[in-house]
């Protein structure tokens, strides 16, 4: 099954569509991707994002305060834990650390991913995993809080080979979005060659970074198909066995995520 491991679907660009989300879920349906993660940022919008998406089982979320939004509620590990109880939840995130975009002290956001992680060994949730700039305290704070205990995935990978066996050796899934078609992403596709093809997964990260030759336009889940595309070249194997293998392993990550008839 065609899998979007990650996207914001409260975020795409309806306008193609004339307003109508239905209209945007029944064209992605018919392009082939079978089950989208629609990931929250924040609890604020979290209430809207699940109503948006309530009726569509091909659809599951997350619950969680992205590293970078400084100005949101900062949610206890109790309040995840109760949020992640609904039957559409299947993870705890996005969460993690983010240097490129925030400056001065970050022990705030340092902070709020230790809660996250524990939230997610409370809850027994895998956690999604956002990390720019900040490589080794985002593996310390893993190790200091038993992420392993809870497992996840490291979203939107853009770091290097030995970041990607640090995690897997934590039990971390990665994943790989439309930057693994930019032409200056060599690096990252000597990443994806050298992946287990049991621990890696794909995304859009939608309505963010298009793939080529979208790139520039707004992302759309549908657009995953690229993504499966680029990486089964660089792996030098069929784009169906990709797909196939990308989507069991969405599905043995995200374990009460519900699969619907292909």
């Amino acid at each position: 099954m065609l899998v979007d491991s990650h996207c914001h679907l409260d975020r795409v660009d309806l306008g193609p569509y004339q307003g109508d989300f239905s209209r945007f879920m029944e064209s992605t349906l018919a392009s082939g991707v079978g089950h989208m993660l629609c990931v929250a940022i924040d609890l604020e919008s979290s209430p809207a994002m699940l109503s948006l998406v309530e009726p569509w089982p091909q659809i599951s979320v997350s619950v969680g305060v992205h590293p970078n939004d400084r100005e949101r509620h900062e949610p206890t590990v109790e309040e995840l834990v109760e949020l992640a109880g609904h039957p559409k939840n299947v993870a705890i995130g996005e969460t993690g650390l983010d240097y490129f975009r925030s400056e001065g002290d970050l022990g705030w956001q340092q902070e709020r991913f230790r809660r996250h992680i524990r939230a997610a060994r409370a809850a027994q949730k895998p956690l999604i995993i956002h990390t720019r700039e900040a490589r080794e305290d985002t593996l310390r704070i893993m190790e200091e809080e038993r992420a392993q205990e809870a497992g996840g995935v490291m979203h939107c990978f853009t770091e290097n080979w030995e970041m990607a066996q640090a995690a897997m050796g934590m039990g971390f899934y990665v994943s790989f979005s439309g930057i693994v078609t930019f032409r200056n992403a060599e690096e990252l596709r000597e990443v994806v060659k050298r992946m287990p093809l049991d621990r890696l997964l794909i995304e859009t990260d939608s309505p963010y970074l298009a793939p080529v030759p979208h790139r520039g336009k707004p992302n759309e889940p549908r657009y995953v198909r690229q993504v499966a595309q680029k990486v089964a070249e660089v792996r030098d194997m069929e784009v169906d066995a990709l797909i196939e293998a990308t989507g069991e392993n969405f599905f043995r990550l995200f374990a009460s995520a519900r699969r619907s008839p292909e």
